[in-house]
């Protein structure tokens, strides 16, 4: 693995640090000083804008509406924009239809993706199945030239503000768990969806249960083979779990962070354990970057990441944990309060981040799923 930077990349990380600096702005959101609503507007927006530049889904090939970017674009891409906070490209059902979609589920799709004008939930977790995701047990049942699809998904991101879904379902109950699984896609206006909110503890409203009764579903919207979608999504799960945004925000809140405690803002100067404290912080973004960097070296070899994106996932999710707990004990007990509170420091931005980091080591994965596929995967371990 080369630790340098060619001539191009170089170019490339001059460009997108010359798009951000005129284009992205911190959120009203983060600074504490707005809601979800508007946080979420500022996204839409910025999110057209790299529209507008092909940015939004840069490594996808031109016929698609990509740039046709290397996978050492994208992460330069990822890493700049992690770094200021901004919002990064399209992922996951985009990716995944190139793959395994039909000619006609791209054609009507990808473009729309492409262009920012669709917005997806992901219809994976259940209550009972989460971690063990292919023990699901929403149904899809044959009706002609439908499926009519019952159950329950949990933790559907965005799904409240969503234009389409793309669903887990258990097509054939008699088979063995990882097979008899279809991967559907779905208008959220569809009859018979309904979504519930599930508003964290931090306050925010980003997960929801997502109920489907009686849902009709053309069989044209099948993404892949049936009873083979387990083998379709493991495809989205890679590209879940392989970027170097995660990485990259580990590394904004520490120099976040320094930059606080060098300002005449900070209420005391670090002692020498804080010190400590923010160089192991300082090593672990370096860590997680190099990390993140060797997933997309692998990338763009042809060679295929799978453990090494499990590292990088469960990685950078619990340090970003260790960050944050890192940060608001530095600030005191001020450190804790949320956005909106007059006594909040930097805006509440860390006191948010520590409530709102546990989620991230169990979304796209627990640590203890990423651990199992390191052990056996990469390690060679027999399954316990």
């Amino acid at each position: 693995m080369d630790f340098g930077w060619n001539a191009e990349e170089l170019e490339m990380k001059a460009r997108v640090q010359g798009f951000l600096d005129e284009n992205w702005h911190v959120s009203s959101f983060d600074d504490g000083t707005g809601d979800e609503d508007t946080e979420w507007e500022e996204t839409r927006a910025y999110q057209k804008q790299l529209a507008q530049h092909g940015w939004l889904t840069m490594a996808w090939p031109e016929e698609y509406g990509g740039q046709a970017a290397s996978f050492m674009e994208q992460m330069i891409f990822a890493e700049e924009s992690g770094l200021v906070g901004a919002p990064g490209g399209q992922g996951l059902v985009g990716p995944t239809l190139m793959i395994h979609g039909t000619e006609e589920q791209k054609r009507e799709h990808l473009p729309k993706i492409a262009a920012a004008e669709t917005v997806w939930a992901q219809g994976y977790s259940e209550p009972g199945s989460g971690s063990d995701l292919a023990s699901l047990q929403t149904r899809a049942v044959r009706d002609g030239d439908d499926f009519v699809i019952n159950g329950q998904k949990i933790w559907t991101s965005s799904a409240h503000r969503a234009d389409w879904i793309h669903v887990l379902t258990r097509t054939d109950p008699e088979a063995p768990k990882h097979r008899g699984i279809s991967y559907f896609m779905a208008p959220m206006s569809t009859p018979g969806i309904t979504v519930r909110p599930l508003e964290q503890m931090h306050g925010a409203h980003g997960f929801n249960e997502t109920f489907f009764e009686d849902v009709r579903v053309p069989a044209s919207n099948m993404i892949g083979e049936e009873n083979r979608g387990w083998y379709v999504a493991t495809t989205t799960l890679d590209f879940e779990r392989s970027g170097v945004g995660r990485a990259a925000g580990v590394s904004q809140s520490l120099n976040k962070m320094l930059d606080y405690a060098k300002s005449d803002e900070a209420v005391t100067d670090l002692d020498t354990a804080q010190r400590h404290e923010f160089a192991e912080w300082h090593m672990e973004a370096d860590v997680g970057r190099t990390i993140g960097y060797r997933v997309a070296w692998m990338q763009s070899k042809g060679l295929v990441p799978n453990y090494e994106a499990s590292m990088s996932k469960v990685f950078n999710s619990e340090a970003t944990q260790r960050g944050a707990r890192r940060a608001i004990n530095t600030l005191g007990l001020h450190g804790g309060l949320l956005p909106g509170s007059p006594h909040a420091v930097m805006g509440g931005s860390f006191g948010q981040l520590y409530m709102s980091s546990v989620s991230r080591t169990i979304a796209a994965g627990s640590s203890e799923i990423q651990r199992n596929v390191i052990a056996t995967r990469g390690l060679g371990l027999p399954r316990g």
